[in-house]
């Protein structure tokens, strides 16, 4: 066939063909919010509040009624990080063929953009993860760990579809080898729709992903008799106070149990028979952290069970050994994380400046000559936020020491 020259639409459309197969991560999680930003005549700014379902108590028999405030919570998506890649083409490379101008060219730039994009993300969401699965320093060789990991979204109560684990193939070579009969690849492998997809079992699909998050952990986990102090004061904590920690201060995701204190049912607030995890999601210093989830020890929120109002201090145990690094693979119900993209304004006074959006992908491409050259610079850029919704219906899955 013979060479068309190129146009700026072709070129935006195949770019948004390609964002779209390989955002692994991204692909998978909710992006129903989109929508929201940059509406004509209807901007919101850069940040969306999104409201999370409230929670009551129950009353029992016929008693008076115990009339309850509806306290509605809400968590924050700001879509404030633009991201892009650059390139620039001579009139040669734009008469090329649409199939090869996107091998040569568009392929490696939107493989770059949308990696790191699904790697900050993917490494966000689970940091944000506070339920943990597996055994640190044991290799994931059966489906033990996914389906610890199973449990726990099924004990926070999140909807048994449309659920994901993303691991590393040095994680998915140990379950395949432990557990071939479970894997059947022909029916999976010749309807996979999404790169990274190898099969289904425990209610999951799994993905291979090269980039999912590394934990690093500091030597504050040698201290693992140490005291908390304050974590029940008020309702809702979030500010923990860790004491006897002398050592350099634990790190953002970095993750841990206390003694006695239990996970409950988030219904019936019946306390469960494992330890409530938390992970750290900011450090004011070496003995202040902020974890999540907020603790709650009674009334609709209650979501520890096992301690006394008047506890003061409890026994930390982190995950993990002293400066020890593990990968951690990610369970999760769609619902767990939302990312959105907003639409951004084409140029005025810009000749070629082409916006294209598909299933919550939203990307903009700016075109502009460079006539001493016989050049034409390209730019390619996206504006995006992510946010955890519902971490409780995720679970990291941790294995052996990297």
């Amino acid at each position: 066939m013979s060479n068309t020259l190129l146009t700026i639409d072709m070129i935006t459309r195949e770019a948004l063909r390609l964002a779209h197969e390989k955002a692994t991560f991204i692909g998978t999680i909710n992006r129903q919010f989109d929508e929201s930003f940059g509406e004509a005549g209807a901007k919101i700014g850069d940040t969306l509040r999104i409201r999370i379902p409230s929670q009551y108590s129950r009353r029992t028999g016929t008693r008076v009624m115990d009339v309850q405030d509806s306290a509605q919570q809400s968590t924050a998506l700001t879509v404030a990080t633009q991201d892009g890649v650059d390139m620039r083409f001579n009139s040669r490379e734009l008469a090329l063929d649409l199939d090869e101008f996107s091998k040569l060219h568009l392929e490696p730039a939107m493989a770059t953009l949308v990696s790191n994009i699904d790697s900050d993300v993917l490494q966000g969401c689970t940091k944000s993860t506070f339920n943990f699965a597996g055994t640190a320093g044991t290799a994931v060789s059966s489906l033990t760990a996914p389906g610890q990991a199973r449990t726990r979204l099924n004990e926070n109560l999140a909807p048994k579809n449309s659920r994901s684990i993303q691991i590393n193939s040095a994680t998915m070579q140990q379950i395949v080898s432990g557990t071939a009969a479970y894997f059947n690849p022909s029916g999976a492998i010749s309807e996979q729709f999404r790169e990274g997809l190898v099969a289904r079992t425990a209610m999951a699909d799994y993905y291979e992903n090269e980039r999912v998050w590394s934990m690093a952990n500091t030597t504050s986990v040698t201290l693992s008799t140490a005291k908390m102090n304050g974590y029940i004061s008020t309702a809702g904590q979030t500010s923990l106070n860790i004491s006897l920690l002398t050592v350099s201060s634990a790190g953002v995701g970095m993750k841990f149990t206390l003694a006695n204190v239990f996970d409950v049912h988030p219904e019936t607030k019946q306390t469960y028979a494992q330890l409530k995890q938390f992970t750290v999601v900011g450090v004011t210093d070496v003995s202040t952290y902020t974890i999540s989830p907020a603790v709650y020890i009674s009334g609709p929120r209650q979501n520890v069970g096992g301690i006394g109002a008047s506890t003061s201090t409890q026994a930390l145990t982190w995950l993990g050994s002293p400066n020890s690094t593990y990968a951690l693979g990610l369970m999760y119900h769609k619902d767990a994380f939302t990312f959105a993209t907003a639409a951004l304004p084409l140029m005025a006074d810009a000749a070629k400046c082409v916006r294209k959006s598909y299933d919550g992908l939203s990307l903009r491409v700016w075109q502009a000559s460079d006539i001493r050259n016989d050049e034409l610079l390209t730019r390619i850029d996206i504006l995006y936020g992510f946010a955890a919704i519902r971490p409780a219906w995720a679970c990291a899955v941790v294995g052996a020491s990297a």
